[in-house]
């Protein structure tokens, strides 16, 4: 099915893009032939309002002085540049005054409006064009023409009508002008659709492609980005952020599952030896409790190691159960130094703090406290014995928008900067700390509550010693 998707989607958009130029071709038919219509109906009432001006104005001209004034009004309008059609027949169709030479046969014949545009040939015109027949619809001989037909009290017949040659170039104009708008906007829809659509069906073959890829089990593929800035990109830039972050989450579970199997199976293996030795030969019973205080005392420190795994799991998969709020730091370190000053006392270690008055954070105040307390328990447990006269300092002090809270010791540190970078990492122990006990895990728990704060956490050569920053976000007014 995976590799079926590109043609698929290839199909259903051909065939979307076709059925849309299929409906604007239509549509622009129908407008075409719409407008076309709608302009003939209103140019024809224009037109018919207009004669229907022209035999009010020569019903009173008849009504004042009968036909000899009708006779000369129409002579008179019918001499006038532009004028319509004017015709006054005896009752056998004779015409006898107006500006008709000839007209269509049978047009005379019927009272009232033309069904149909009829040929007709002013005076003055060429003669001898071929007349319609009856039955025919009007054609290229002569002109065509609408008029309203009336027979007068005596029989004689009066016909005004109006040419409609300048109607029909009117409507001709807007119809070409329609279709070639239509036209253009057909061919610019045909471009836009050639190239867009091209561009984005060669998009999504791109994504399909790494998508693949990826669903083969290289988490290092990557979906592509033009540059352009526009929604595909945008759209693969999140999905390749998601993918960057869950190849980086399984690294450190691929990570922490290697490094569970190398560095607790020590202390299991103290456990089953422990317990092999209380069941070995006989023992008494202060043997037997010592045992069991020594498994149990190696139980306790497994449970922390997986308590840490899983805090750091949690904080750095982006959810966790602990809840913010404003936290004075300058509280916390009076009372992460006040715990941990009988710890010093008791190896040597000066322990001291130097903190300028209340400042407040947004963040969780055991978390915190927590990786204050695993970053001085390191200071104080690697600075005891390396120096005459070790010493732990903490500062807290505010430095622009940063909260900066460092611990400083003056014991061995670590000088090589690759070293620095590994000992944040999970289960990792540099050689000098292998005889010290531990799991490897305080600075990774609190590279894990610095991320989840939004901080950062920096391991800076002390010279002597080794400094770890705390940089937490704030501002003057927090």
């Amino acid at each position: 099915m995976a590799f079926r998707l590109p043609a698929i989607m290839k199909t259903t958009a051909a065939r979307l893009s076709a059925l849309y130029l299929l409906l604007f071709a239509l549509c622009a038919v129908l407008l075409v032939f719409y407008m076309t219509s709608l302009s003939a109906r209103m140019l024809m009432v224009q037109t018919q309002e207009t004669i229907n001006e022209e035999v009010q104005g020569l019903a009173r001209g008849y009504q004042r002085g009968g036909i000899p004034v009708l006779v000369r009004v129409v002579e008179q309008r019918s001499r006038q540049p532009g004028a319509n059609l004017y015709l006054l027949a005896d009752p056998n169709g004779q015409i006898l005054s107006g500006n008709v030479q000839s007209i269509q046969p049978g047009v005379l014949q019927r009272e009232g409006w033309t069904e149909l545009p009829f040929s007709y040939e002013r005076y003055g015109e060429a003669a001898g064009r071929r007349q319609p027949a009856e039955t025919e619809t009007p054609t290229e001989v002569g002109h065509n023409a609408i008029a309203v037909v009336l027979r007068l009290p005596n029989q004689m017949i009066l016909m005004v009508g109006r040419d409609l040659g300048e109607p029909e170039r009117f409507r001709d104009v807007i119809q070409r002008s329609l279709m070639l708008a239509l036209a253009m906007m057909g061919f610019g829809a045909l471009l836009i659709w050639y190239f867009v659509g091209r561009r984005a069906l060669k998009h999504i073959d791109g994504v399909s492609e790494a998508s693949r890829r990826i669903m083969a089990g290289d988490l290092s593929g990557r979906l592509p980005v033009t540059g352009a800035g526009d929604e595909f990109d945008r759209l693969s830039e999140n999905l390749n952020a998601m993918l960057a972050r869950i190849a980086h989450l399984n690294d450190g579970l691929k990570q922490v599952s290697d490094n569970i199997a190398h560095d607790l199976k020590t202390p299991l293996t103290r456990l089953r030896n422990r317990a092999e030795a209380a069941l070995s030969g006989k023992k008494t019973g202060a043997d037997y409790r010592e045992a069991l205080e020594g498994t149990i005392a190696e139980s306790d420190q497994l449970i922390r190691t997986f308590n840490a795994i899983l805090m750091i799991s949690r904080l750095e998969a982006g959810y966790s159960a602990e809840s913010t709020d404003k936290v004075d730091l300058a509280a916390v370190v009076h009372d992460v130094v006040e715990l941990y000053e009988p710890v010093a006392e008791e190896l040597g270690v000066g322990l001291e703090a130097s903190v300028a008055g209340p400042v407040v954070v947004n963040g969780n105040r055991e978390l915190i406290a927590q990786a204050l307390s695993n970053i001085i328990d390191n200071a104080i447990k690697y600075s005891a014995g390396a120096v005459e006269k070790p010493h732990v300092g903490v500062t807290l002090q505010r430095d622009g928008d940063e909260v900066r809270l460092q611990v400083s010791d003056n014991g061995l540190g670590i000088p090589d900067e690759g070293d620095r970078a590994r000992a944040i990492e999970r289960f990792v122990r540099l050689e000098k700390s292998r005889s010290q006990p531990g799991s490897g895990l305080g600075l990774s728990l609190a590279k894990a509550v610095m991320k989840f704060h939004n901080g950062r956490l920096d391991l800076l050569p002390g010279n002597p010693g080794l400094s770890v920053l705390m940089g937490f976000p704030g501002s003057k007014d927090a």
